[in-house]
């Protein structure tokens, strides 16, 4: 059983892989609601009947005194957190249930390993933490520091995708996958809330086009709910946003028609 946030970055990914690896029938999903306060990540759970994520955690670990956070990938039968690390749980699904599913895709391949850990880590400090580190610094000069540096990793993506039509060539991969749940966020979230505005991502025009071309992707869009992420992120951040007033603009045009065709 998968528990979600529908706003989280990290949390998205393991229902794209979910979606990619048909495991729909294999693993259920609870999604947490939007907005999360004092108490932490709240749902209503179809197991255990629980209020808040934290019960969960600790119904596996009475003395846990750790974070609580999303994606869980929870057992069962055990009982128990098999997970609670998205790049983990992304690679368990990648291939953990192809003998049961029959599907054979492949998002990590053993001769492109190498190449995707080095761009999983360049986009993780740069880009999917990069605008966190933007949006929660606490001063002028780390604010401007950050975000200086996630404009100049976006600029080093955008180059890439110059010549190339997935972050390692002409192969889909999980690397991919890492960057895009944070893409989706960038404009109607991130570019706003966490004051990541020296552009949008139309200004990058190849990875606003790949961005598109990935949503296209069937059963994609349907993990993605726009106004599901805009008010966790606008009405749980009140040291950032007080009054939790969520914005009603950017409306992405998720066709691909608008686009020139770029391959």
């Amino acid at each position: 059983h998968l528990y979600v946030s529908l706003a989280c970055p990290w949390a998205h990914r393991t229902l794209i892989f979910r979606e990619l690896k048909q495991l729909q029938d294999i693993i259920d999903v609870t999604v947490v609601d939007p907005i999360m306060l004092e108490n932490g990540w709240e749902m209503s759970d179809p197991l255990y009947e629980l209020d808040f994520l934290y019960q969960l955690y600790l119904k596996a670990d009475a003395d846990y005194e750790g974070r609580v956070t999303v994606p869980v990938l929870w057992d069962k039968k055990t009982q128990t957190i098999v997970s609670n690390e998205s790049s983990e749980i992304i690679r368990m699904f990648n291939t953990a249930f192809n003998d049961i599913t029959g599907n054979k895709l492949d998002f990590y391949p053993q001769e492109l390993r190498s190449d995707i850990d080095d761009i999983n880590e360049f986009v993780y400090h740069k880009i999917n933490n990069g605008v966190y580190k933007s949006g929660f610094a606490t001063s002028q000069k780390s604010y401007e520091e950050n975000v200086g540096s996630l404009f100049s990793a976006l600029s080093v993506i955008e180059q890439r995708l110059s010549k190339q039509r997935y972050l390692n060539g002409d192969q889909l991969t999980e690397a991919d996958w890492r960057l895009w749940t944070t893409l989706i966020r960038f404009d109607s979230v991130y570019h706003t809330h966490f004051k990541c505005n020296l552009s949008t991502l139309k200004e990058f025009s190849n990875i606003y086009h790949y961005m598109i071309e990935l949503h296209q992707i069937p059963e994609i869009s349907d993990t993605v709910n726009m106004a599901h992420i805009k008010r966790h992120y606008y009405a749980s951040h009140l040291a950032i946003n007080p009054y939790g007033i969520v914005p009603v603009g950017h409306q992405q045009d998720w066709s691909i028609a608008h686009l020139r065709d770029k391959f």
